[in-house]
């Protein structure tokens, strides 16, 4: 989900509620530390929907363990060097662009190993065992 206003709790409810009506089981999101993610209004919506999602809490300052940073570093190699956005618009476009190309394949087909190869890596791969270590 890309959006242009300032990271807010309301932000992560709404990313929440995309998410968990994209799947039918119950989601296990890594989240880090920030105010958006440990705000009242989204332990209240959590604690409302305890079978749609789940966060499990980074430790602080740690971004090693954060798949979301390998995400961001392939979003970053992918741009074009030859344009870099000029503004807020223009990154959300390319930002979408990115996540679509990562969903499909030329024929339209997933391309799940890439996105598993987020979690290959020895301080992510914790994500996915089915007992995940605890931080």
């Amino acid at each position: 989900m890309a959006f242009t206003e300032s990271f807010t709790a309301e932000v992560t409810c709404r990313f929440l509620d995309r998410l968990a009506g994209h799947v039918d089981h119950k989601i296990h999101l890594v989240a880090d530390g920030h105010s958006a993610h440990r705000s009242k209004k989204v332990r209240g919506g959590l604690a409302a929907h305890p079978d749609d999602a789940e966060l499990h809490f980074l430790p602080a300052y740690s971004p090693e363990p954060n798949p979301d940073e390998l995400v961001n570093a392939d979003l970053k190699h992918s741009l074009p060097r030859q344009h870099r956005a000029r503004n807020q618009a223009e990154l959300a476009t390319e930002t979408r662009r990115f996540f679509r190309r990562r969903q499909r394949q030329r024929q339209r087909q997933r391309q799940p190993h890439i996105v598993r190869g987020y979690f290959g890596g020895p301080t992510v791969r914790y994500a996915l065992d089915e007992n995940p270590m605890s931080f």
